[in-house]
């Protein structure tokens, strides 16, 4: 028999004072371990938002690690367009965009496709117009659009075909 169950015992054979007793001893056993059992739950609270704000911070600090070689180029390519040098400028723009395409795929980003048929899930049809293409292609891409993993961060802005034009008479 516990300790607990053996107060309950004689509390229930006892004066009402022993009874009264044993139940505000169980009482306060209780509420101390309410107590506990609540510090522990706001210790994890706080251990999970610092957690929380440490991986946020360390995904700031690798994607700023990836763009600040692309910022150097930009910076390079912009030193070149003060000396008017065209085809230099033309190559450091081409270099920028490079190694910065390079950096965001590397952190999940994904261009998404705009060959075939229109999809109102990833795609956004700006305007339909009649095409030798079969009605729902995709004619031409106005905006390229982007996904992260499965999440669709910009739709792609697209023209979409009306189908083979109809000569009236």
């Amino acid at each position: 028999m516990t300790e607990r169950e053996e107060q309950q015992e004689q509390a229930a054979t006892g004066e009402p004072e022993e009874r009264i007793a044993a139940l505000e001893a169980e009482r306060d056993e209780y509420l101390d371990q309410l107590r506990r059992v609540a510090a522990e739950f706001d210790n994890y609270r706080k251990r999970v938002a610092r957690d929380q704000e440490s991986l946020v911070a360390r995904a700031h600090e690798r994607l700023m690690k990836a763009l600040i070689p692309v910022l150097d180029d930009l910076e390079r390519a912009l030193v070149a367009a003060e000396e008017h040098e065209e085809a230099k400028l033309h190559e450091g723009v081409g270099l920028v965009a490079r190694e910065l395409r390079k950096a965001l795929e590397r952190e999940g980003l994904e261009e998404i496709e705009t060959d075939g048929s229109f999809d109102p899930h990833v795609h956004e049809a700006l305007l339909s117009q009649p095409s030798e293409l079969d009605e729902g292609s995709v004619v031409e891409v106005l905006q390229k659009g982007y996904r992260l993993g499965d999440r669709v961060l910009r739709p792609a802005r697209v023209v979409v075909s009306q189908g083979v034009p109809q000569e009236t008479e």
